[in-house]
């Protein structure tokens, strides 16, 4: 049941925004969309891949294959389109395209330094729970020097099934020595919310362009929502 949504501007959504962290004692990140600004990309990155081949991205695309990992992603991909591609090849291919636009166009979400810094000096546990690569998040989180605040780090790829079955998140737990019900889970889109309910743990859905359309579905299914993660601490 959704107990809080969240606007970044008033004295109350602050007091709530405190009052998630009350039992809490590890915070997992999903990471495109929820740690960093990037669910953008791999609408751009699908678009190019698949016109190498002249295969245009097929309408509703995007929805089938959320929450998928990295690896399934690439098996759909091979197993509905015309591609030459081994799989390998495929996921090889898709990192050297979406490095370039991690490295020179993804911000992190608006008050993540902010509010990381002050996880750390609070004694929280952090984690990272994404069915991106492993390169990738690990490059990513070297360029933007977050590396040092996470003691876990999970990806799809390491994980039985993807989101949203909850398997990357009693993995992230695990990894973290944390019981699920200690555990708050920031995703921004509907799988994800999904997959950090069905481990059992608090889930807050963050506030993403990529998924505005089902800003009110996220709010329904998540215990909380937020619009940037400024006024915790």
């Amino acid at each position: 049941m959704k107990t809080g949504s969240i606007k970044s501007d008033s004295i109350k959504s602050d007091s709530i925004k405190s009052d998630m962290l009350r039992d809490i004692d590890a915070v997992i990140f999903d990471m495109d969309g929820s740690l960093v600004d990037s669910m953008w990309i791999w609408h751009e990155i699908d678009i190019e891949y698949l016109g190498q081949f002249g295969i245009e991205v097929p309408q509703g695309m995007q929805s089938k294959i959320e929450g998928m990992s990295f690896h399934e992603t690439a098996v759909y991909f091979k197993e509905h389109f015309p591609i030459p591609d081994t799989l390998d090849e495929i996921k090889r291919t898709w990192n050297e395209m979406a490095w370039d636009k991690y490295l020179h166009e993804v911000p992190l979400k608006p008050g993540i330094p902010e509010f990381l810094a002050g996880c750390r000096e609070r004694g929280l546990r952090l984690g990272i729970a994404t069915s991106n690569s492993r390169e990738l998040v690990e490059n990513i989180a070297k360029v933007h020097r977050l590396r040092e605040y996470f003691t876990c780090i999970v990806t799809g790829s390491e994980v039985e099934r993807g989101k949203p079955s909850p398997d990357i998140y009693f993995a992230a737990a695990k990894g973290l020595g944390t019981a699920c019900e200690r555990c708050l889970v920031f995703e921004d889109i509907i799988p994800g919310i999904r997959a950090g309910k069905n481990a059992g743990m608090k889930v807050c859905a963050v506030e993403d362009a990529y998924s505005v359309p089902d800003r009110d579905a996220k709010k329904e299914l998540a215990d909380y929502y937020i619009e940037d993660y400024y006024g915790f601490f």
